[in-house]
């Protein structure tokens, strides 16, 4: 088995691509070892240390450290993928299969008089900004639209990354604001 690794845009998050799916649905994050106990990987991958984040993309694994220099920690991490996979254990314990964006969508807010232009919002999400938000190794969902201002949650690379502000403010945001005039503002949440 070869795990490929990219930088992401975010110094202190590292992306592995194992050559084959990771989670066939919604994508998953992993913020603290408690939440990592549904998963078996991401227990084993917060048992190296200084390693603080795990997210699961389609077919990559994003890991986010807080100490450490990525040379003494990858061979750690590519082992835990590569035993992982080997073994034939399951992704998440019990085969619990919700991911974070079923999660997620019971939190959202927003008027029931904005539906139809949420449902524009959320859907230049999903075509445009979440495949190149993929490919930096995070994810981006929508939380909510109130006053003209959307909130969106980052996950994985994204998430603390150094240059995630102007992502928004001059990515989305002017994405959004140029096909949805009723938006004003794009927030991280």
């Amino acid at each position: 088995m070869f795990i490929q690794t990219e930088a992401t845009p975010n110094p202190a998050t590292l992306k592995f691509i194992p050559g084959r799916v990771v989670v066939d649905g919604s994508p998953m994050e992993f913020a603290s070892r408690e939440s990592a106990a549904r998963s078996p990987l991401a227990e084993k991958l917060f048992d190296v240390p200084g390693v603080t984040g795990v997210f699961y993309g389609s077919d990559f694994i994003t890991v986010t450290k807080a100490s450490g220099e990525w040379q003494q920690l990858k061979p750690a991490i590519l082992g835990a993928i590569m035993e992982h996979y080997m073994s034939g254990a399951p992704l998440l314990a019990g085969g619990e299969a919700q991911g974070d964006v079923d999660l997620d969508d019971e939190d959202e807010f927003f008027d029931e008089a904005d539906a139809e232009t949420v449902d524009m919002i959320k859907d230049l999400i999903e075509t445009r900004v979440r495949p190149a938000v993929a490919n930096d190794g995070g994810d981006i969902t929508f939380r909510g639209f109130k006053d003209g201002i959307v909130y969106l949650n980052m996950k994985g690379a994204c998430s603390g990354c150094p240059s995630s502000t102007a992502t928004l403010q001059h990515g989305i945001q002017n994405l959004l604001k140029h096909f949805v005039p009723d938006v004003v503002e794009v927030r991280p949440m």
